[in-house]
């Protein structure tokens, strides 16, 4: 299926001391939770990193080592306990609109179509309704669902669900788009193809993203660098530049060249006696 242009990207007016060199910055992270009944439980712990802008980055780690509470903490949907958390230089405090975030599961609205999925941001930040309908029509039509637009979401596969998800995250034309496990729960091949509709669409549009995925395979063959993290609490082990050239189809996935990187972070889990 052809993926049509978006056209020119809308530019996002950074704070004034955003820095395209450090687009996101995180420093001495860390999280604790505290249960009213039980003892506290350290999720994250020193974490240090920067994103560049229109990087794509992937963090990878065992269940439980706080992937997707580090997410959340960006998106500014949950506290962090200590450190600096910046994206396009505004501290995060709370959602920004320069976040979108696409879940595990699309969380579309049964009861609305899905132009009206993908406009709800709009309504909920008071943008321009006009402006963002049209916005809204090229980024579907752009993902292939244009004819698709007036279908509600029990009439889509899994897949165009999660197309759908990422227009709604694309719609208000965000900074940086933030990506949890998105393709989980997608079959294999369902999952190779929207891996390969992402990095067109993230081509297309210039986002900055931040992708968590349980697949070490997945994660090279997205991404410009990987940051892998240990077991709870999540440190970071090491962060892997992946230097494969770009376009990438999906015969990088068999390459010996992904495979090194592949095997270089699953030594990681080896190490601790966790597999990846």
């Amino acid at each position: 299926m052809a993926i049509r242009t978006l056209g020119r990207r809308q530019a996002v007016a950074p704070a004034p001391t955003a820095d395209e060199t450090a687009w996101i910055e995180v420093a001495g992270l860390e999280k604790l939770y505290r249960p009213r009944r039980s003892e506290p439980t350290r999720a994250l712990s020193d974490i240090d990193f920067r994103v560049r802008r229109g990087e794509f980055v992937s963090v990878v780690g065992p269940s439980g080592c706080g992937k997707t509470t580090m997410l959340k903490i960006l998106a500014g949907l949950i506290p962090k306990t200590a450190g600096t958390v910046r994206v396009a230089g505004r501290e995060v405090t709370g959602p920004l609109p320069q976040i979108g975030m696409v879940f595990q599961a699309a969380t579309l609205l049964p009861w609305r179509t899905i132009l009206e999925n993908v406009m709800v941001p709009v309504e909920v930040q008071r943008l321009d309704r006009a402006r963002y309908r049209e916005q809204a029509r090229r980024l579907l039509s752009m993902v292939g669902l244009d004819e698709f637009e007036g279908k509600y979401p029990h009439e889509l596969s899994g897949g165009m669900q999660q197309r759908a998800g990422i227009c709604r995250a694309l719609v208000h034309d965000p900074a940086v788009l933030l990506m949890d496990e998105p393709f989980g729960a997608l079959d294999a091949m369902t999952r190779e193809y929207m891996n390969v509709e992402l990095l067109r669409i993230w081509r297309e549009s210039g986002q900055t993203i931040v992708f968590v995925t349980h697949s070490i395979p997945e994660a090279v063959f997205l991404s410009d660098r990987v940051i892998v993290l240990t077991p709870r609490p999540g440190r970071i082990a090491e962060v892997v530049d992946i230097d494969l050239e770009r376009p990438r189809d999906l015969g990088v996935m068999a390459s010996d060249r992904a495979g090194v990187y592949v095997d270089r972070i699953r030594r990681h889990f080896h190490a601790t006696g966790v597999m990846g």
